[in-house]
């Protein structure tokens, strides 16, 4: 298990809602976690239908495809809230604390409008596939707005991330990009 500085995890103080999007955050991360051990375990049940057994396997790729998008996209605030996305620091190393702190801003704000554009998609494509009765050209058939579900999902709990990191900012419960001042 790996352990984070507080410099990488996103600070909550005593704020309720900076806790309740924390917990909300780490809820998604185990429901992704387990959402790739059941991918796992299904792809080792398909080998030993596919080859120990001699087997067809009708359904066990199509799930696992899904899990895997949808623990990719559940996960998406877990990763945000332990700042695990690919980070390239050097302009806010170089930078002082106002300007690193206006830059901060400035990128939780077009970070939150991005998401908020494909959360806005995302639920209308998972609404047209609930809606009109979608479902995969597949033996197993499944209706697509289960697993399209996780677009909306994953777009809004990791929205709540952001606008969770900007309030934290703001209230000066969070550093701007992790970083102490100097």
């Amino acid at each position: 298990m790996a352990v984070h500085s507080s410099a990488l995890v996103s600070q909550t103080g005593n704020n309720p809602f900076l806790r309740f999007v924390a917990a909300l955050s780490t809820l998604a991360g185990w429901c992704s976690a387990g959402m790739i051990v059941a991918a796992i375990v299904i792809t080792c049940q398909m080998i030993v239908v596919r080859f120990v057994l001699n087997g067809s396997t009708v359904w066990q790729t199509e799930a696992v495809v899904y899990l895997v998008i949808a623990a990719t996209l559940v996960g998406l605030p877990y990763v945000q809230r332990l700042r695990g996305h690919v980070n390239v620091d050097l302009i806010p190393l170089a930078l002082s604390r106002r300007p690193r702190f206006f830059m901060a801003l400035l990128t939780l704000a077009l970070s939150i409008a991005i998401v908020t554009v494909m959360l806005f998609y995302g639920y209308e494509y998972w609404h047209y596939a609930w809606s009109r009765g979608w479902k995969s050209d597949t033996v197993w058939g499944v209706p697509l707005w289960i697993p399209y579900l996780s677009i909306p999902v994953g777009f809004g709990l990791l929205l709540l991330q952001l606008v969770a990191d900007l309030v934290a900012l703001l209230l000066g419960y969070d550093m701007p990009f992790g970083q102490e001042d100097r």
